[in-house]
């Protein structure tokens, strides 16, 4: 009973709004854009660290030989240091030794570097923030799209049960007149040919809706029928920018902030330093050993403060490449958008015409429709009184079912062009608005 009710609150037809809806909740790809939001604001929080002082606290317990020698050694990470007067000789003796310290860091002013390698930050994040934005509108243009899919589909099926209560009407009037001898076998032959052509026309289309619901449910996580639309209104208004140009336009400010992050980098880092340690060991300068657990404590204690200035000096080279390649990506980045506006406008000139087409072709349908229902009336007349051929009555059939799928998919048509037309423009509400206020018949 549980499962039946569940069936049973699926199927029940949802508007275009609420598979939207639907949709922005469930589909992936908002989630990981929103992730990726998350993740640059903690790059934000994670840039300001800097203004804070750093503290390293350090300790170590060893034992080992106390041999030392005169001599320089460059930087390196494989020998370790060892610090007390030469040895004149090589005692492999060893004695214990420890060490614990802290010190602790702080940049008193940096000439604007952590203040632009925030900005970058913030950049980064208004950038992440605009992608998704466009992914959401995507996702809602898709979904949206899908569920005008499904509705086309649902009124194919319509036309096309239709057309089988035709074929079927044939084929019985066929089969009565030929068993009255009115008419030859051939023509019950043929009508039961259209009916079979009718209902596999039906099986296709609703095989078709049930690829449409997929494609529906692939974005809103559930399988539900579509809510049919009512007339289409004359004109949908435009909404705010596109998602994609804001998103462009935050892309190209983020590199500006890195071109003035990479400005500020080429100054003298001033850095205020206090530390304090002890050490501990179990050897003497005059070379003896104090042996037993001698060394394993600190007992030595030191501290010192100071400033310490640190200045880049041959990074100047490598600074002005990383801004020529900023330089360079930040045209790249004005192009990109420059040809998305393009693309754009050239997307919504398109989208217009297949509206004013789909408007027009609307406009005719009823009168095709008219006429061909007149005609199967009349093929109908003259095949029951002996006149007529069957082939000039499933002709008519055709035309009458043509017109009617044809008139009932104009209607969609119109409102697919307001999609597309809204699609180009950027903004989905105002075209989602005029769904829930124009509703149609329930299937």
């Amino acid at each position: 009973m549980t499962t039946l009710l569940l069936l049973l609150v699926a199927q029940q037809p949802v508007s275009m709004t609420e598979a939207v809806t639907r949709a922005l909740d469930h589909y992936a790809a908002v989630n990981v854009s929103d992730e990726q939001v998350r993740a640059a604001a903690a790059a934000i929080d994670l840039a300001r660290t800097s203004y804070l002082p750093r503290a390293d606290v350090f300790g170590q317990v060893n034992r080992g030989t106390r041999n030392n020698v005169f001599g320089l050694m460059l930087p390196q990470a494989t020998l370790p240091s060892i610090s007390g007067p030469p040895r004149p000789e090589n005692d492999l003796a060893s004695v214990w030794g420890s060490a614990v310290g802290l010190t602790v860091t702080w940049e008193p002013f940096d000439f604007g570097l952590r203040q632009a390698t925030v900005a970058t930050a913030e950049a980064a994040k208004r950038r992440t923030e605009a992608a998704l934005k466009r992914t959401r509108y995507e996702v809602a243009a898709m979904a949206a799209d899908a569920y005008l899919t499904l509705l086309a589909a649902e009124e194919t099926v319509v036309a096309a049960k239709a057309a089988v209560t035709r074929a079927s009407s044939l084929e019985q009037v066929a089969e009565a007149l030929a068993k009255a001898d009115l008419r030859p076998g051939a023509d019950a032959s043929r009508a039961r040919a259209e009916r079979s052509v009718a209902e596999t026309q039906l099986i296709q289309a609703q095989q078709a809706v049930a690829v449409a619901q997929a494609n529906l449910s692939q974005f809103t996580g559930s399988t539900a029928a579509a809510r049919r639309l009512g007339e289409p209104p004359g004109l949908v208004a435009a909404g705010e920018a596109h998602p994609a140009l804001a998103e462009q336009t935050a892309a190209i400010d983020e590199v500006k902030a890195k071109e003035k992050a990479l400005d500020k980098s080429y100054a003298p880092r001033f850095a205020v330093q206090g530390s304090t340690y002890a050490r501990g060991t179990g050897a003497v300068a005059d070379g003896t050993t104090l042996g037993g657990a001698n060394g394993l404590g600190p007992n030595i204690m030191n501290y010192a403060v100071g400033l310490t200035v640190t200045f880049p000096a041959m990074a100047q080279p490598a600074i002005r490449a990383e801004l020529a390649a900023q330089a360079a990506k930040e045209r790249a980045e004005a192009a990109r958008l420059k040809q998305l506006q393009q693309d754009l406008a050239a997307q919504l000139s398109r989208a217009q015409a297949r509206l004013n087409g789909a408007r027009l072709t609307a406009a005719q349908l009823p009168v095709q429709l008219e006429a061909a229902q007149v005609a199967l009336n009349q093929a109908t007349a003259r095949y029951r009184a002996g006149l007529g051929l069957v082939t000039e009555v499933a002709e008519a059939q055709r035309l009458v079912s043509q017109g009617q799928a044809d008139l009932a998919l104009s209607r969609l048509a119109i409102w697919r062009g307001l999609l597309q037309v809204a699609t180009a423009q950027g903004d989905l509400r105002p075209f989602l608005a005029e769904t829930d206020a124009r509703p149609g018949r329930d299937n």
